[in-house]
């Protein structure tokens, strides 16, 4: 692999984005108020103990979110995993144990599960693409369509799925889509041309922009904006052969079939271009691996995201006394 978007394993800033999701559902659960059903049946000073439970198989991401999220809640309990983010589990496998004041744990039930289920569903339907594809040289992408305020949590749980992160946001890449291309026209962007860019011409505008502006407009210095990656979609043979001499690191190869894919492929090896090659629309996993086969080194798959469902896991609760 040639040079690679940043790969989001759990960092300061996915706790931070843990954490505004955290309030936020303090916020939906409790508006102001409390947790009345519990206040109501359950007695103060009360220990408990839960075990975190995972109703399906599946792929694990979300346990240092449930541990950010009590420390968010101010909850004094211990949190005990018993797998790490990543993990592969059988149904019925206990995944952590929590203890601690019984009113607390209650109060903090859905909002911990609802983060593990959420995150655990989508390291899951990952997974799969990335077995689908197995032997091959291709590698799965999420894409931005993520839930918003959850996207780098949405992009870690890729990660624990064995995916790959494509772009974080517009701020740490450029990816020249259709649209860019079409309204290149209001800015005169290509001469006698009544549909705006070219690929090729917006590929090399975007590549001068990158080394000759970001620096010289102190936007970044020089070393960081020679990293930036530049990528550019075309939907043709002919825009791929025009694209390739300007040098861009990737391109997006929109809603080609797997024969034209192969044919892009050997386009591309025959330039002899360094530009790695990214399928994208119309995967699902019936298409995937003839995908993967036509030699393209990325596969962009917005539907991890997007389409994933949650994986069912539950609290199995245990009374221990009092604390």
């Amino acid at each position: 692999m040639q040079r690679d978007f940043s790969q989001l394993e759990w960092s300061a800033s996915v706790e931070e984005d843990c954490r505004r999701i955290v309030r936020l559902a303090v916020a939906e659960d409790f508006d102001r108020g409390y947790d009345w059903t519990t206040v109501a049946l359950v007695p103060e000073g009360i220990a408990a103990a839960a075990e975190v439970v995972a109703r399906q198989g599946g792929v694990i991401a979300g346990l240092e979110a449930a541990r950010t999220a009590l420390d968010e809640m101010e909850i004094e309990a211990q949190w005990l995993p018993a797998v790490r983010d990543g993990a592969a589990v059988d149904p019925g496998t206990v995944i952590a144990t929590i203890r601690g004041s019984a009113r607390d744990l209650l109060s903090s039930e859905r909002t911990l599960l609802n983060l593990v289920g959420r995150l655990s569903g989508i390291a899951t339907l990952t997974r799969r693409y990335v077995d689908a594809i197995a032997g091959t040289k291709a590698h799965i992408y999420d894409t931005r369509k993520t839930t918003p305020g959850w996207r780098r949590l949405e992009k870690y749980a890729v990660h624990c799925g064995g995916g790959r992160n494509h772009r974080t946001g517009l701020f740490d890449a450029i990816l020249i889509k259709d649209n860019h291309l079409a309204l290149g026209r209001q800015a005169g962007a290509t001469p006698g041309s009544e549909q705006g860019y070219t690929p090729a011409a917006a590929v090399e505008r975007a590549r001068r922009f990158v080394q000759e502006s970001l620096p010289a407009e102190g936007f970044l210095p020089a070393e960081s904006a020679a990293r930036m990656i530049v990528e550019v979609e075309v939907d043709s043979l002919d825009q791929l052969s025009e694209v390739l001499p300007q040098g861009p690191d990737i391109v997006l190869l929109d809603n080609m079939t797997p024969d034209k894919l192969r044919q892009a492929v050997a386009m591309r090896d025959a330039a002899n271009s360094s530009a790695e090659l990214e399928a994208s629309g119309g995967v699902n996993l019936s298409t995937v691996r003839a995908i993967a086969e036509s030699g393209v080194e990325r596969i962009s798959v917005g539907a991890l995201t997007h389409s994933a469902m949650s994986l069912d896991v539950a609290l199995d609760w245990k009374l221990e006394g009092t604390a």
